[in-house]
Protein backbone atom coordinates (compact mmCIF):
# COMPACT_ATOMS: atom_id res chain seq x y z
CA UNK A 1 0.00 0.00 0.00
CA UNK A 2 1.07 3.08 -0.89
CA UNK A 3 2.58 4.78 2.25
CA UNK A 4 0.51 8.29 1.82
CA UNK A 5 -2.59 6.21 1.72
CA UNK A 6 -2.17 4.42 4.71
CA UNK A 7 -1.12 7.42 6.87
CA UNK A 8 -4.70 8.75 5.69
CA UNK A 9 -6.37 5.55 6.43
CA UNK A 10 -5.13 5.52 9.91
CA UNK A 11 -7.83 7.48 12.52
CA UNK A 12 -6.52 9.63 15.04
CA UNK A 13 -5.30 8.01 18.50
CA UNK A 14 -6.18 9.62 21.91
CA UNK A 15 -2.63 10.94 23.52
CA UNK A 16 -2.01 11.93 27.30
CA UNK A 17 0.22 15.16 28.43
CA UNK A 18 3.05 13.49 29.69
CA UNK A 19 3.65 11.98 26.44
CA UNK A 20 3.36 15.10 24.38
CA UNK A 21 5.67 16.37 26.78
CA UNK A 22 8.18 13.98 25.92
CA UNK A 23 8.36 15.21 22.65
CA UNK A 24 10.69 18.42 23.14
CA UNK A 25 13.80 17.55 20.96
CA UNK A 26 14.86 18.37 17.63
CA UNK A 27 14.10 14.64 16.76
CA UNK A 28 10.89 14.54 18.14
CA UNK A 29 8.82 17.69 18.21
CA UNK A 30 4.79 17.97 19.24
CA UNK A 31 2.71 20.98 19.69
CA UNK A 32 -0.93 21.31 20.98
CA UNK A 33 -3.43 23.51 19.00
CA UNK A 34 -6.20 23.39 21.68
CA UNK A 35 -6.43 19.97 22.44
CA UNK A 36 -5.16 18.61 19.19
CA UNK A 37 -2.04 17.39 18.71
CA UNK A 38 0.78 17.88 16.11
CA UNK A 39 4.07 16.35 14.87
CA UNK A 40 5.95 19.09 13.81
CA UNK A 41 9.29 17.51 13.53
CA UNK A 42 9.68 18.00 10.25
CA UNK A 43 8.61 21.49 10.00
CA UNK A 44 11.23 23.00 12.19
CA UNK A 45 13.90 23.44 9.30
CA UNK A 46 11.58 25.13 7.31
CA UNK A 47 9.94 27.53 10.13
CA UNK A 48 10.03 30.95 8.89
CA UNK A 49 10.83 31.93 12.77
CA UNK A 50 13.33 29.11 13.04
CA UNK A 51 13.45 26.62 14.59
CA UNK A 52 14.32 27.32 18.69
CA UNK A 53 10.85 29.26 18.03
CA UNK A 54 8.97 25.69 18.00
CA UNK A 55 10.75 23.86 19.93
CA UNK A 56 10.47 26.77 22.93
CA UNK A 57 7.00 25.62 22.77
CA UNK A 58 7.11 22.44 22.67
CA UNK A 59 4.47 20.36 24.44
CA UNK A 60 2.41 23.59 24.82
CA UNK A 61 -0.99 25.44 23.38
CA UNK A 62 0.21 27.37 20.31
CA UNK A 63 -3.53 29.07 19.28
CA UNK A 64 -2.00 32.22 21.02
CA UNK A 65 1.28 32.06 18.92
CA UNK A 66 -1.40 31.19 15.96
CA UNK A 67 -3.48 34.34 16.33
CA UNK A 68 -0.55 36.78 16.98
CA UNK A 69 0.58 39.14 17.41
CA UNK A 70 3.42 39.58 16.44
CA UNK A 71 2.05 37.21 13.26
CA UNK A 72 -1.49 36.31 12.49
CA UNK A 73 -1.28 32.99 10.71
CA UNK A 74 -2.76 32.64 7.31
CA UNK A 75 -5.41 30.69 6.21
CA UNK A 76 -3.17 28.58 4.92
CA UNK A 77 -0.47 28.42 6.90
CA UNK A 78 -3.07 26.53 9.46
CA UNK A 79 -4.42 24.23 6.69
CA UNK A 80 -0.58 23.28 6.12
CA UNK A 81 -0.65 22.59 9.78
CA UNK A 82 -3.43 20.24 9.43
CA UNK A 83 -1.23 18.09 7.85
CA UNK A 84 1.12 17.41 11.28
CA UNK A 85 -2.12 16.37 12.78
CA UNK A 86 -1.25 12.84 14.45
CA UNK A 87 -4.25 12.73 17.60
CA UNK A 88 -6.08 14.24 20.46
CA UNK A 89 -5.07 14.72 23.83
CA UNK A 90 -6.62 12.52 26.49
CA UNK A 91 -6.62 14.85 29.68
CA UNK A 92 -8.18 11.79 31.33
CA UNK A 93 -5.05 9.93 30.87
CA UNK A 94 -2.54 12.51 32.48
CA UNK A 95 -1.74 10.95 35.14
CA UNK A 96 -1.53 7.54 34.29
CA UNK A 97 1.82 6.62 32.93
CA UNK A 98 2.82 6.85 28.75
CA UNK A 99 3.08 3.13 27.18
CA UNK A 100 7.04 4.71 26.17
CA UNK A 101 7.31 5.05 29.86
CA UNK A 102 6.25 1.42 31.14
CA UNK A 103 8.72 -0.04 28.25
CA UNK A 104 11.57 1.81 29.10
CA UNK A 105 11.14 0.84 32.74
CA UNK A 106 11.09 -2.67 31.88
CA UNK A 107 14.39 -2.55 29.81
CA UNK A 108 15.76 -0.97 33.09
CA UNK A 109 16.24 2.75 31.10
CA UNK A 110 15.58 6.29 33.28
CA UNK A 111 12.24 7.52 32.91
CA UNK A 112 12.31 10.58 34.60
CA UNK A 113 11.07 14.30 32.85
CA UNK A 114 15.28 15.36 33.14
CA UNK A 115 15.99 12.47 30.68
CA UNK A 116 13.15 12.61 27.69
CA UNK A 117 15.32 14.82 25.75
CA UNK A 118 18.26 12.30 25.86
CA UNK A 119 15.99 8.97 25.66
CA UNK A 120 14.36 10.77 22.30
CA UNK A 121 17.62 11.66 20.63
CA UNK A 122 18.01 7.98 21.21
CA UNK A 123 15.15 7.44 18.70
CA UNK A 124 13.01 5.78 21.97
CA UNK A 125 13.66 2.41 20.44
CA UNK A 126 10.25 1.77 22.07
CA UNK A 127 7.81 3.89 19.69
CA UNK A 128 7.41 2.85 16.12
CA UNK A 129 8.73 5.85 13.95
CA UNK A 130 7.30 4.40 11.23
CA UNK A 131 4.10 4.52 12.42
CA UNK A 132 1.28 7.17 10.78
CA UNK A 133 1.51 9.18 13.85
CA UNK A 134 5.32 10.24 13.47
CA UNK A 135 5.16 11.95 9.86
CA UNK A 136 3.32 14.50 8.42
CA UNK A 137 -0.33 12.93 7.04
CA UNK A 138 -0.41 13.46 3.36
CA UNK A 139 -2.94 15.10 1.03
CA UNK A 140 -6.49 13.43 0.84
CA UNK A 141 -5.75 11.51 -1.99
CA UNK A 142 -9.55 10.96 -3.08
CA UNK A 143 -10.99 13.94 -1.97
CA UNK A 144 -8.01 16.06 -3.49
CA UNK A 145 -8.77 17.66 -6.86
CA UNK A 146 -5.66 15.94 -8.95
CA UNK A 147 -4.81 12.22 -8.63
CA UNK A 148 -1.83 12.28 -6.96
CA UNK A 149 -0.98 8.88 -7.79
CA UNK A 150 -0.29 9.87 -11.24
CA UNK A 151 2.22 12.46 -12.72
CA UNK A 152 0.57 16.30 -12.38
CA UNK A 153 1.79 17.66 -15.57
CA UNK A 154 -0.87 15.84 -18.01
CA UNK A 155 -3.47 16.72 -15.08
CA UNK A 156 -3.11 20.30 -14.18
CA UNK A 157 -4.53 21.77 -17.43
CA UNK A 158 -8.09 20.24 -16.87
CA UNK A 159 -8.07 22.09 -13.55
CA UNK A 160 -9.59 25.36 -15.56
CA UNK A 161 -11.03 28.24 -13.19
CA UNK A 162 -10.04 25.95 -10.32
CA UNK A 163 -6.41 25.63 -10.94
CA UNK A 164 -5.53 29.17 -9.35
CA UNK A 165 -7.02 28.47 -5.92
CA UNK A 166 -5.88 24.70 -6.10
CA UNK A 167 -2.16 25.48 -6.43
CA UNK A 168 -1.87 28.62 -3.93
CA UNK A 169 -2.84 26.15 -1.42
CA UNK A 170 0.86 24.57 -0.35
CA UNK A 171 1.16 21.15 0.77
CA UNK A 172 4.37 19.30 2.41
CA UNK A 173 4.25 16.56 -0.49
CA UNK A 174 7.08 15.90 -3.30
CA UNK A 175 5.06 16.64 -6.86
CA UNK A 176 6.14 13.74 -9.85
CA UNK A 177 5.54 16.23 -12.68
CA UNK A 178 6.67 13.26 -15.47
CA UNK A 179 5.76 9.09 -15.97
CA UNK A 180 9.02 9.23 -18.45
CA UNK A 181 12.11 8.59 -15.51
CA UNK A 182 14.48 10.91 -17.59
CA UNK A 183 12.21 13.54 -18.07
CA UNK A 184 11.27 13.29 -14.28
CA UNK A 185 14.79 13.85 -13.61
CA UNK A 186 15.53 16.83 -15.20
CA UNK A 187 12.88 18.91 -13.89
CA UNK A 188 14.85 18.58 -10.39
CA UNK A 189 18.13 19.65 -9.23
CA UNK A 190 20.42 19.82 -6.69
CA UNK A 191 21.49 23.20 -5.00
CA UNK A 192 25.45 22.44 -5.27
CA UNK A 193 24.85 22.32 -9.48
CA UNK A 194 24.16 25.74 -9.20
CA UNK A 195 27.46 26.21 -7.77
CA UNK A 196 29.52 23.66 -10.10
CA UNK A 197 28.12 25.04 -13.26
CA UNK A 198 28.09 28.69 -13.17
CA UNK A 199 30.93 29.56 -10.50
CA UNK A 200 33.48 28.50 -13.60
CA UNK A 201 31.70 30.99 -15.67
CA UNK A 202 31.65 33.69 -13.68
CA UNK A 203 35.13 33.52 -12.47
CA UNK A 204 36.14 33.22 -16.28
CA UNK A 205 34.25 36.45 -17.34
CA UNK A 206 35.98 38.40 -14.41
CA UNK A 207 39.39 36.94 -15.29
CA UNK A 208 39.40 37.80 -18.56
CA UNK A 209 37.30 41.52 -18.08
CA UNK A 210 40.00 42.37 -15.76
CA UNK A 211 43.10 41.22 -17.54
CA UNK A 212 42.05 42.77 -20.46
CA UNK A 213 40.95 46.02 -19.04
CA UNK A 214 44.43 45.86 -17.14
CA UNK A 215 46.23 46.21 -20.39
CA UNK A 216 45.06 50.09 -20.64
CA UNK A 217 44.32 49.89 -24.55
CA UNK A 218 40.73 49.71 -23.97
CA UNK A 219 38.42 53.12 -24.87
CA UNK A 220 35.06 53.67 -25.94
CA UNK A 221 34.00 55.74 -28.86
CA UNK A 222 31.21 57.93 -27.59
CA UNK A 223 31.69 59.80 -30.83
CA UNK A 224 33.64 59.37 -34.36
CA UNK A 225 36.49 61.80 -33.07
CA UNK A 226 35.74 61.11 -29.23
CA UNK A 227 36.86 58.09 -27.30
CA UNK A 228 37.16 57.64 -23.36
CA UNK A 229 39.76 55.76 -21.94
CA UNK A 230 38.07 52.16 -19.46
CA UNK A 231 40.88 51.35 -16.65
CA UNK A 232 41.08 48.10 -14.87
CA UNK A 233 39.33 49.91 -11.62
CA UNK A 234 35.98 50.60 -13.40
CA UNK A 235 35.53 46.53 -13.56
CA UNK A 236 34.33 46.30 -10.03
CA UNK A 237 31.62 49.29 -11.22
CA UNK A 238 30.37 47.60 -14.31
CA UNK A 239 30.23 44.56 -11.99
CA UNK A 240 27.96 46.03 -9.96
CA UNK A 241 25.86 47.36 -12.83
CA UNK A 242 25.42 43.80 -13.75
CA UNK A 243 24.28 42.50 -10.47
CA UNK A 244 21.80 45.22 -9.82
CA UNK A 245 20.26 44.80 -14.04
CA UNK A 246 20.19 41.52 -12.63
CA UNK A 247 18.07 41.61 -9.45
CA UNK A 248 15.57 43.92 -11.35
CA UNK A 249 15.29 41.16 -14.34
CA UNK A 250 14.77 38.84 -11.13
CA UNK A 251 11.69 40.55 -10.30
CA UNK A 252 10.50 41.03 -13.45
CA UNK A 253 10.72 37.08 -14.06
CA UNK A 254 8.95 36.37 -10.80
CA UNK A 255 6.42 38.93 -10.88
CA UNK A 256 5.27 38.61 -14.84
CA UNK A 257 5.89 35.14 -15.81
CA UNK A 258 5.81 32.84 -12.66
CA UNK A 259 2.96 35.05 -11.50
CA UNK A 260 1.03 35.78 -14.19
CA UNK A 261 -2.37 33.97 -13.95
CA UNK A 262 -3.48 31.45 -16.97
CA UNK A 263 -6.59 31.75 -18.75
CA UNK A 264 -9.13 29.39 -17.95
CA UNK A 265 -9.81 27.72 -20.70
CA UNK A 266 -5.83 27.27 -21.75
CA UNK A 267 -4.70 23.95 -20.77
CA UNK A 268 -1.56 24.73 -21.86
CA UNK A 269 -0.86 27.83 -20.76
CA UNK A 270 -1.75 26.33 -17.35
CA UNK A 271 0.29 23.06 -17.60
CA UNK A 272 3.69 26.06 -18.51
CA UNK A 273 2.81 28.20 -15.41
CA UNK A 274 2.36 24.42 -13.35
CA UNK A 275 6.11 23.31 -14.47
CA UNK A 276 7.45 26.56 -14.64
CA UNK A 277 6.37 28.33 -10.78
CA UNK A 278 3.58 26.32 -9.76
CA UNK A 279 4.85 23.25 -9.24
CA UNK A 280 6.79 25.89 -6.52
CA UNK A 281 3.83 27.27 -4.68
CA UNK A 282 1.98 23.81 -4.58
CA UNK A 283 5.21 22.25 -2.80
CA UNK A 284 6.86 25.00 -1.54
CA UNK A 285 9.49 22.43 0.33
CA UNK A 286 10.20 20.06 -2.41
CA UNK A 287 14.13 20.43 -2.29
CA UNK A 288 15.07 19.22 -5.78
CA UNK A 289 12.97 21.82 -7.47
CA UNK A 290 13.86 24.81 -5.70
CA UNK A 291 16.98 25.79 -8.04
CA UNK A 292 17.02 26.25 -11.77
CA UNK A 293 18.18 23.05 -13.74
CA UNK A 294 21.59 24.54 -15.83
CA UNK A 295 19.85 23.48 -18.66
CA UNK A 296 16.56 25.43 -18.54
CA UNK A 297 19.18 28.16 -16.84
CA UNK A 298 21.52 28.27 -19.44
CA UNK A 299 18.55 29.46 -22.13
CA UNK A 300 18.04 32.77 -19.78
CA UNK A 301 21.99 33.12 -19.49
CA UNK A 302 22.21 32.95 -23.29
CA UNK A 303 20.28 35.22 -23.67
CA UNK A 304 21.15 37.86 -21.22
CA UNK A 305 24.65 38.01 -22.90
CA UNK A 306 22.93 38.04 -26.03
CA UNK A 307 21.03 41.09 -25.19
CA UNK A 308 23.97 42.94 -23.85
CA UNK A 309 26.50 41.74 -26.37
CA UNK A 310 23.95 43.78 -29.05
CA UNK A 311 23.59 46.86 -26.83
CA UNK A 312 27.17 47.52 -25.28
CA UNK A 313 30.67 47.36 -26.16
CA UNK A 314 32.24 43.70 -26.19
CA UNK A 315 34.22 44.18 -23.22
CA UNK A 316 31.38 46.31 -21.33
CA UNK A 317 29.11 43.43 -21.89
CA UNK A 318 31.00 40.80 -20.73
CA UNK A 319 31.62 42.86 -17.14
CA UNK A 320 28.15 43.47 -17.12
CA UNK A 321 26.90 39.80 -17.86
CA UNK A 322 29.88 39.09 -14.97
CA UNK A 323 28.00 40.74 -12.63
CA UNK A 324 24.44 39.28 -13.57
CA UNK A 325 25.53 36.15 -13.72
CA UNK A 326 26.96 36.53 -10.35
CA UNK A 327 23.86 37.97 -9.05
CA UNK A 328 21.39 34.78 -10.30
CA UNK A 329 23.80 32.93 -8.73
CA UNK A 330 22.73 34.25 -5.03
CA UNK A 331 18.99 34.45 -6.18
CA UNK A 332 19.38 30.86 -6.35
CA UNK A 333 21.17 30.30 -3.30
CA UNK A 334 19.23 33.01 -1.53
CA UNK A 335 15.81 31.16 -2.88
CA UNK A 336 17.33 27.75 -1.34
CA UNK A 337 18.49 28.73 1.64
CA UNK A 338 15.13 31.21 2.75
CA UNK A 339 13.05 27.99 2.23
CA UNK A 340 15.53 25.46 4.19
CA UNK A 341 17.79 27.33 6.28
CA UNK A 342 17.41 28.67 9.98
CA UNK A 343 19.15 32.17 9.75
CA UNK A 344 19.87 34.35 12.68
CA UNK A 345 16.83 36.36 14.50
CA UNK A 346 17.09 40.12 13.32
CA UNK A 347 19.70 39.41 10.56
CA UNK A 348 18.83 40.62 6.97
CA UNK A 349 18.18 37.04 5.92
CA UNK A 350 15.68 36.32 8.98
CA UNK A 351 13.57 39.18 7.51
CA UNK A 352 13.67 37.62 3.94
CA UNK A 353 13.07 34.26 5.16
CA UNK A 354 9.28 35.95 6.71
CA UNK A 355 8.92 37.98 4.14
CA UNK A 356 9.14 34.87 1.17
CA UNK A 357 7.02 32.64 3.38
CA UNK A 358 4.35 35.39 3.29
CA UNK A 359 4.37 35.67 -0.23
CA UNK A 360 3.85 31.39 -0.44
CA UNK A 361 1.39 31.09 2.47
CA UNK A 362 -0.84 34.60 2.06
CA UNK A 363 0.44 37.25 -0.52
CA UNK A 364 1.15 35.44 -3.72
CA UNK A 365 0.19 38.59 -5.71
CA UNK A 366 2.71 40.71 -3.78
CA UNK A 367 6.05 40.00 -2.31
CA UNK A 368 8.38 39.22 -5.91
CA UNK A 369 11.61 40.05 -4.60
CA UNK A 370 13.74 37.28 -2.96
CA UNK A 371 17.48 38.73 -2.66
CA UNK A 372 15.92 41.89 -2.20
CA UNK A 373 13.08 43.26 -1.26
CA UNK A 374 13.98 46.69 -3.39
CA UNK A 375 11.95 46.79 -6.13
CA UNK A 376 8.49 46.07 -4.57
CA UNK A 377 8.40 49.47 -3.29
CA UNK A 378 8.79 51.41 -6.32
CA UNK A 379 6.32 49.06 -8.15
CA UNK A 380 3.84 48.98 -5.01
CA UNK A 381 4.04 45.48 -4.50
CA UNK A 382 5.02 45.53 -1.00
CA UNK A 383 3.74 43.24 1.38
CA UNK A 384 2.01 45.15 3.91
CA UNK A 385 2.37 45.04 7.60
CA UNK A 386 0.13 43.10 9.96
CA UNK A 387 -2.32 45.05 11.95
CA UNK A 388 -4.41 43.82 14.91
Amino acid sequence: MDPATSRMSASPRGLSEREVALHCTRESCWVLLGSRVYDVTGFLRMHPGGEALIRGRAGRDVSAEMEGPPHRHSENARRWMEQYYIGDLDRDSGAGEPQTLRERRKTGEPADGQTAERTTKNKVEDEDVSSPYSRCNSVDLDKDLVDWRKPLAWQVGHLGEKYDAWVHQPVDRPIRLFGNPFMEASTKTSWYWVLVVWLPVVFYFCWYCYTTLAKGTTRIVLFADLSVPIHKYMFPVFFMLGWILWSFIEYCIHRFVFHMKPPAHNYYLIMLHFLLHGQHHKSPFDGSRLVFPPGIAAIVVGVFYAVLRNMLPEILAASVFAGGLCGYVVYDMIHYYLHYGSPKKGSYLYGLKAYHVKHHFEHQRSGFGITSTFWDHPFNTVIPDEKF
